[in-house]
């Protein structure tokens, strides 16, 4: 199938195809909280700040720097499967359906196995400037931060798609769900609000997902809170931020406050 495919076709697809996925995205998490709910759900934003223009364009630009790089990581995966180097397979009958969702649960895993530690490394003092400063230049990040990376970072993000072709069979289709889910927990890890409910810290969900308070709190102060969809290797490893959990419980206990009028873009409440 591959010789009726010009390679250019197969880097635009791709490449298309995750940024008209990731700015829907982005763009619905942007209207939703910061235009149509921002002063019913203010007395949830993590930070009480309304984010600057300025840090949102400088989002939009590297965001769409990095769909350029996933595109180009993504065709030379493609390419490498044309040669026998991966386990992408293209026709879903080869493995099952058991498996193709089975597959959306590991790459889901694997995926939180290498974000933990990919984020962790580059935090390292000697690779941080360059490999991760981009990102956080967003201290109080917006939906556009989601993909908000430097050209290194973007490379190692986009890393994900060869090496969970290299270890088990995927079909694209099944990676292209997964990124769905990816992209939707980013969009709303970096919303600057808190979703969940206070009672979820309590059980047993709370010790296993994580939260858009611990993200933030990363941006905030960074260094711990590594983790994107668990927190399981935040506990494991002690990377918690000491006030992690008083500070969620404080974001789901506060009692919604009206904007003072006219302030809604400093962020500013009355009480």
């Amino acid at each position: 199938m591959f010789e009726s495919w010009k390679s250019f076709d197969i880097w635009t697809g791709i490449t298309v195809i995750t940024g008209l996925r990731y700015f829907v995205l982005a763009m619905l998490g942007w209207v939703i909280c910061y235009k149509l709910f921002y002063n019913q759900w203010f007395h949830r934003k993590i930070i009480q700040k309304h984010p600057s223009w300025k840090d949102m364009r400088r989002e939009i630009m590297y965001s769409i720097l990095s769909i350029i790089i996933f595109g180009t990581i993504g065709y030379l995966t493609v390419l490498a499967s044309r040669y026998g180097l991966t386990q992408l397979y293209w026709n879903v009958n080869e493995r099952g359906w058991i498996w193709f969702l089975i597959s959306i649960v590991l790459t889901i895993v694997l995926h939180d196995t290498y974000f933990y530690w990919t984020h962790r490394a580059m935090h390292h003092r000697r690779i941080y400037h360059w490999m991760h400063r981009v990102h956080h230049q967003s201290r109080n990040p917006t939906p556009w931060a989601s993909f908000a990376f430097g050209p290194w970072e973007a490379m190692v993000q986009a890393g994900i798609f060869p090496l969970t072709a290299l270890l088990f069979p995927i079909h694209p289709i099944a990676f292209g769900i997964f990124m769905g889910w990816q992209m939707i927990n980013n969009v709303l890890g970096h919303s600057g609000f808190e979703f969940y409910p206070k009672a979820l810290m309590n059980g047993l969900m709370g010790r296993i997902f994580n939260t858009p308070t611990n993200h933030i709190m990363h941006h905030e102060h960074p260094g711990g809170n590594y983790g994107i969809y668990f927190n399981i290797w935040d506990r494991i490893m002690g990377t918690n931020h000491s006030d992690y959990e008083n500070r969620f419980f404080k974001i789901t206990s506060s009692k919604k406050k009206p904007l003072v009028s006219g302030a809604a873009e400093e962020g500013v409440i009355k009480g």
